[in-house]
């Protein structure tokens, strides 16, 4: 059984005052928080055993969450005290992720995706020790027009390897990967995740998909706002 983590320990700073005292995962998005639209996808999907990672405010999540029992899930949380950036959190829940690939994503971002979808990505990674992690993509949203990567016949590649104008598509966050990646990453250690994927990516070992659904990265007050009253509208109709 594959695991998946939700990242959860940003200091949520673009999202003052309201993450002054909440953490950006719980705050609310039509009738439920983010973390819980991502939670209830993960389960629908086939992913009950979830990790969680935290930082700021980081007991509430674990106080409102619990063991996940109420959302049909099984939670492991892994506490950092100070955020660990993202290589550097995953590497810290290693012990908790286990030794197979597993799936990531954030806890504060609203995704219409199929998780399903990634299940047999996950079982092809198990078997090919070259296969390092496999990118969910998506358009680029208008507060990041130049994107990160480029998609080409199914792999992700470093725009800086290719020619000048390439079309460059946004990482969601959402990915699966083979615990190797961050072999070199020191657990307790800050690491950001970036420079190990363009590694990654320098010998042809990620793949990817482009995700042409709904994501929201939910990184302001006013863009919270309107995804709030979007998702209340609709479940109003």
């Amino acid at each position: 059984m594959f695991r998946a983590m939700i990242l959860a320990a940003g200091l949520g700073e673009r999202m003052r005052p309201l993450t002054e005292h909440t953490p950006k995962p719980l705050l609310p998005a039509g009738d439920k928080p983010l973390i819980v639209w991502q939670i209830e996808r993960l389960r629908a999907a086939g992913f009950t055993d979830l990790v969680i990672n935290h930082a700021h405010l980081g007991m509430q999540i674990e106080g409102f969450l619990g063991d996940g029992a109420a959302h049909g899930v099984r939670i492991a949380y892994s506490d950092e005290g100070v955020p660990l950036e993202t290589a550097g959190g995953i590497a810290n829940a290693q012990g908790l992720l286990g030794d197979a690939p597993f799936l990531v994503t954030n806890g504060d971002v609203y995704a219409e995706y199929d998780y399903g979808r990634l299940r047999a990505v996950l079982t092809e990674m198990a078997t090919n020790p070259e296969h390092l992690a496999h990118l969910v993509l998506v358009d680029n949203p208008p507060h990041h027009p130049s994107g990160d990567f480029v998609l080409r016949d199914g792999r992700v590649m470093d725009p800086a390897r290719l020619e000048s104008g390439a079309p460059r598509l946004t990482f969601s966050g959402i990915a699966c990967y083979r615990p190797t990646l961050f072999a070199g990453v020191t657990p307790g250690a800050k690491a950001k995740l970036a420079p190990l994927l363009i590694a990654a990516m320098a010998e042809g070992r990620v793949s990817g998909e482009r995700h042409a659904g709904r994501w929201e990265d939910v990184g302001t007050p006013a863009r919270l706002a309107a995804l709030d009253e979007e998702l209340r509208q609709r479940d109003a109709a």
